[in-house]
């Protein structure tokens, strides 16, 4: 009986290791672009050619250049103000409208939910030129609000925060409602705490997808000062041409924050990628 478990680990034992094996591999693969971009914001200019991953003679002048140009500091402003507003917009209208239409009847309730979902199917392409002709009619163009205002509520994030909230045991609301608390009060106080790693999980996504936002950026800004740092890193990377370790070292302090948040808050977005998956 004792040689069955040993037989069984040593014939699923090659495949753990084949599979550790890629694994790696393709983690290598992955890490390297990312590797070398930070080693050649490390280098000089007569060093950018030399593919040693580890520059002969590292520097931090291009980190001290980049960073003393007030343009690049102004467009890492202009991204953090934007993905920080509407990450808690977000969170706010997102988690109010997925909790009316979770625990609310009322008629027309599946309409709205499958008229809010059905814009997911819509590719954002086709809505910039509504979102443009808009942003010009109302003033937006060239604004921090027409950079922020399509992204203040999504479609993603009510349905996430929706299909949490039905989780929520109607048994608390209705003993919130008895200790005469009003719905604002019960959605705050009793469902948000409930829903916390949901709600992590879409501050997260919606804070990256924005920190990376282009597309959008570039159409609506016109003057320098309003850039957010991927279009500015853009302009910048034109007017750098030639000098790649001056790109790279703005690409590094671009994405240093994005690192930054994964490492810190990495055990929330793989809950919820798995929450999400589980829920939908």
């Amino acid at each position: 009986m004792s040689e069955a478990p040993t037989l069984h680990r040593a014939n699923i034992r090659p495949g753990r290791i084949i599979a550790w094996t890629l694994l790696f591999i393709g983690g290598v693969i992955m890490i390297s672009p990312l590797a070398f971009m930070f080693s050649t914001s490390l280098k000089t200019a007569d060093q950018v050619y030399d593919l040693r991953l580890i520059p002969a003679a590292p520097t931090l002048a291009n980190y001290v250049a980049v960073l003393a140009d007030g343009r690049f500091t102004r467009w890492f402003f202009n991204s953090t103000l934007v993905a920080v507003a509407v990450t808690v917009s977000n969170c706010f209208f997102d988690s109010l409208v997925g909790y009316t239409l979770a625990k609310f009847q009322f008629r027309g309730r599946q309409f709205v939910f499958i008229a809010i979902l059905s814009t997911l199917m819509i590719p954002t392409e086709m809505l910039v030129i509504p979102w443009y002709l808009m942003s010009s009619q109302l003033g937006w163009l060239d604004s921090y609000w027409g950079i922020m205002f399509p992204g203040m509520m999504t479609a993603f994030g009510t349905f996430l925060m929706k299909q949490f909230f039905e989780t929520v045991p109607n048994d608390f609301i209705e003993a919130a409602r008895v200790d005469g608390l009003n719905e604002f009060q019960i959605w705050w106080k009793v469902a948000m705490p409930l829903v916390t790693p949901a709600l992590s999980a879409l501050a997260i996504f919606t804070f990256l997808g924005n920190w990376t936002a282009f597309f959008w950026p570039l159409i609506v800004t016109t003057s320098k000062e309003l850039y957010t740092l991927p279009v500015g890193l853009s302009s910048f990377a034109v007017e750098q041409s030639i000098q790649w370790e001056m790109i790279m070292t703005g690409a590094a302090i671009a994405t240093l924050p994005t690192l930054l948040v994964f490492l810190v808050l990495q055990r929330y977005i793989v809950r919820g990628v798995m929450l999400a998956g589980l829920k939908g």
